[in-house]
């Protein structure tokens, strides 16, 4: 990575949370094609709050998808921003939103999509941080904390990890780190989606278990394809096999994303949707003694609590699981090169259809979508896995409602990388605005997290006045 120059032109100015939106002018790499070794990076970036005085940069390290989903979404940075005095820089991970290296050919072929993996992400953050460290008057000095929830999570565990001198602590939101190949097992993450369900009924978890033998009974014939594509007012009948597992494709991530999303107040991040969405769902599926047709026809009434919570989709499309600024291409390539996270189902302890893990079968399926092949240890080789005793400054933080905790890092590693759990907690609801409906543990995690930013920030400057001495 080389740094290059800023383009200065202002994009947006965001009214919830007053940003400006800049790019940066970013390396691909050492090398090159195609006669094109640089791309705009964008980047979010607010200093209604901040001191120039020596203020800390909160730095948000962005996700798979585009970066003003997050910006909308993390509001703990915001509304803390004031108290510390903080610039605030959200920056968009390469490959995803509209920092695309190289446009509509991105993920055409191996030589283009290649340089999309975390590493380089990181990198991409080192550059962005070291311009406007030297190009903003006040910021050269500046304590940089980083956040990020979920793979943003990850990446920021990594960066406090990997560069220590760049960033000074991080708070590591629902940040599976060690959900890969031999650190945890393959089933557990199901089995806390069943256990969400199940809490609110056992009925509820019941009649998903039973939907899919349903659902392979009634398509099993083309005029059960016909009958489900009408009752389930599907965008697109179904008229294949493949439009099938499509579709059952789309429910495993429906199941996925409300426990993930089981928040006390509504919310729209994955999908519009009602406060404690899951016990809303099961309210709809109570009966998973009825014949096929009757099972099929009543999950559709807890479908559309997901799909349909607004009551302006005219129909269901499989094809869109969360929010279109989730990038499904982007993250696919990246499941099938570095971030190959096992996921088995049996059908017995959870709710799901059977599925065991066949990395060979994954690996083949990667091949022909990208032509990459898989590498599982990837992640642990480039970043040590459950070995991060020498890391330091790095809160990770877990709700016990989200079926990605199974893969975070649910233990005090040592005095400084510490693990905060909430009960009540669905994904990354630490780093949600407050809200009156928020539980006491949420409320405890996010005073716990000030206390370290404070305790990482007070160091800093106590590093800085002895180098000086």
């Amino acid at each position: 990575m080389v740094m290059l120059t800023l383009s200065s032109s202002l994009l947006s100015t965001c009214d919830a949370y007053n940003y400006k939106t800049y790019f940066y002018l970013q390396k691909v790499d050492h090398f090159s094609f195609a006669n094109q070794d640089s791309f705009i990076q964008r980047y979010l970036i607010s200093d209604e709050h901040w001191d120039r005085r020596g203020g800390p940069i909160f730095f948000y390290a962005g996700n798979e998808g585009d970066i003003t989903l997050f910006a909308e979404n993390t509001g703990f940075v915001w509304d803390i921003a004031p108290e510390f005095n903080a610039l605030v820089v959200f920056a968009e991970h390469r490959y995803y939103g509209v920092s695309l290296p190289y446009g509509n050919k991105s993920f055409s072929e191996p030589k283009y999509s290649g340089y999309l993996t975390s590493e380089q992400a990181l990198a991409d953050y080192v550059d962005i941080l070291t311009y406007l460290k030297s190009a903003i008057r006040g910021a050269q000095k500046s304590p940089v904390i980083t956040f990020g929830g979920s793979y943003g999570g990850m990446l920021a565990a990594w960066f406090r990890i990997k560069y220590p001198h760049v960033v000074q602590g991080a708070i590591a939101a629902s940040a599976p780190i060690l959900q890969f190949t031999d650190l945890t097992p393959c089933d557990k993450f199901g089995q806390l989606v069943t256990a969400d369900f199940a809490s609110a009924s056992s009925e509820c978890a019941e009649v998903i278990r039973k939907s899919w033998a349903a659902i392979n009974n009634v398509t099993s014939s083309v005029e059960g394809k016909a009958w489900l594509s009408n009752a389930w007012k599907l965008c697109k009948p179904m008229r294949t096999e493949e439009d099938v597992k499509t579709l059952k494709d789309y429910l495993t991530n429906v199941w996925t994303n409300l426990a993930m999303a089981d928040y006390p107040y509504p919310a729209n991040f994955l999908a519009p949707l009602p406060a404690n969405p899951v016990k809303v769902v099961c309210s709809q599926l109570t009966a998973s003694g009825h014949p096929p047709k009757m099972l099929l026809e009543e999950l559709f009434f807890g479908l559309t609590v997901y799909f349909n919570f607004t009551g302006q989709a005219k129909c269901l499309n499989p094809d869109q699981q969360a929010d279109v600024r989730l990038d499904d291409k982007g993250w696919d390539f990246q499941a099938c090169t570095e971030m190959v996270m096992p996921f088995c189902y049996d059908g017995k302890q959870d709710l799901f259809e059977p599925a065991p893990w066949d990395f060979q079968q994954y690996a083949k399926e990667c091949n022909k979508k990208f032509g990459v092949q898989p590498r599982p240890y990837m992640a642990q080789y480039m970043y040590g896995g459950k070995l991060i005793n020498a890391a330091s400054n790095i809160v990770f933080s877990n709700g016990l409602l989200d079926p990605w905790s199974t893969g975070g890092v649910m233990w005090n590693v040592s005095s400084s990388v510490v693990s905060i759990i909430i009960p009540e907690g669905a994904h990354h609801l630490d780093l949600r605005g407050a809200d009156p409906a928020d539980p006491p543990s949420v409320l405890k995690a996010r005073r716990l997290e000030k206390t370290f930013i404070t305790s990482w920030i007070r160091s800093y400057w106590e590093e800085q006045q002895q180098q000086q001495e």
